[in-house]
C-alpha cells in the first residue's frame, strides 16, 4: 500500500500487490540480483520460540505483511510526528532507506531494503547492483524518484506478482502492508570502523511510509526480538488474522 500515485508509463504504478511468499520472494530476489547460493526466503510459522527455531540461521531480515487499520494509521501519523518533533535514539546512518510513493510497491520495498541491508552477494550489472551504484549517494526521495522512472524493478514486481498462489486481483486496492527489520550497530560503530558485537546492535524497522528508518531497541537476538516486538506493536492491537512473517536466510534454499 502507498499513499501516492504516479505516471504508469514509466512504472510507477500501482503496480500489482506481491504475495507474502518465500517461494514468490525468492524468485523476485534472484531475478534482482541475489545470488542463489547466498540466501533465500522463508516462512515464520508463529512467534513462540519452538516455531522460531525452525527458521534457518542466520536470519539476516525480517519482512512483515500486516493489516492497515485506522488504529495502526492514527498511532503511525502519532509516532511519525514525534520522531519528526523529538528525534529518536540515533540510528547508523549506513541504512539503506528509501521513500515509497508507487502504490503497491510496498513489497519491492521491503525486498529492497532487505536484501541491501544485508551482508548477501548480488552478481555484477544485475539489476539491484545496478540502482545501489545510482542510489547510493541519493536522498531517499531522490531513491523513490530513481524507482519511479526505471523499468528495473517493475517488470520483475510484476512476474513475481503474477506468479503467487492466488490470482492476480481485479481491485488493486489493498488494505495489507509490508514493512522490514534489519539489524545494525547503534552509531558511530560502522562510521569509525568500531569492531561491533551483539550488545551494540538496534533492531530497526525499515518502511518506506514511515518518516525515516525506525530505531525499534536493543537487539540481543534478532529473530527473537523481531517476533517480541511483532507480537507487541502490531498482532496485539487487532482481531485480524491477515499477517504473515518470511525471513531471508543465510545459504541456499533447503529444498
Amino acid at each position: 500500500m502507498s499513499e501516492t500515485k504516479t505516471d504508469k508509463s514509466s512504472g510507477g504504478g500501482p503496480w500489482i500487490p506481491l504475495e507474502s511468499n518465500p517461494e514468490v520472494l525468492t524468485k523476485w530476489a534472484v531475478k534482482a540480483g541475489l545470488v542463489e547460493s547466498q540466501a533465500h526466503f522463508e516462512d515464520i510459522y508463529g512467534l513462540d520460540p519452538e516455531l522460531l527455531g525452525m527458521v534457518t540461521q542466520p536470519v539476516k531480515a525480517v519482512i512483515l505483511l500486516f493489516p492497515i487499520t485506522d488504529a495502526y494509521e492514527q498511532k503511525r501519523r502519532e509516532e511519525d510526528a514525534r520522531i519528526t518533533a523529538e528525534g529518536q535514539p540515533p540510528v547508523d546512518s549506513t541504512l539503506f532507506w528509501m521513500k515509497q510513493t508507487i502504490s503497491n510497491a510496498c513489497g519491492t520495498m521491503a525486498l529492497l531494503h532487505s536484501l541491501i541491508n544485508s551482508d548477501v552477494t548480488f552478481a555484477p550489472e544485475s539489476p539491484i547492483e545496478k540502482f545501489i551504484d545510482v542510489a547510493k549517494d541519493k536522498t531517499p526521495e531522490e531513491r523513490a524518484k530513481i524507482l519511479e522512472t526505471t523499468p528495473l524493478f517493475a517488470d520483475i514486481h510484476a512476474d513475481a506478482a503474477s506468479g503467487g498462489q492466488t490470482a492476480v486481483p481485479t481491485d488493486l486496492d489493498t488494505d495489507l502492508h509490508f514493512t522490514c527489520f534489519v539489524q545494525a550497530p547503534a552509531p558511530p560503530a560502522r562510521d569509525n570502523g568500531t569492531p561491533v558485537t551483539q550488545e551494540g546492535m538496534r533492531l530497526i524497522e525499515l518502511d518506506g511510509r514511515r518518516v525515516g528508518p525506525i530505531d525499534r531497541g536493543q537487539c540481543n537476538d534478532f529473530l527473537q526480538d523481531v517476533a517480541k516486538f511483532v507480537r507487541n506493536t502490531y498482532v496485539a492491537h487487532t482481531a485480524s488474522m491477515h499477517f504473515s512473517m518470511v525471513a531471508l536466510c543465510g545459504g541456499p534454499s533447503p529444498e
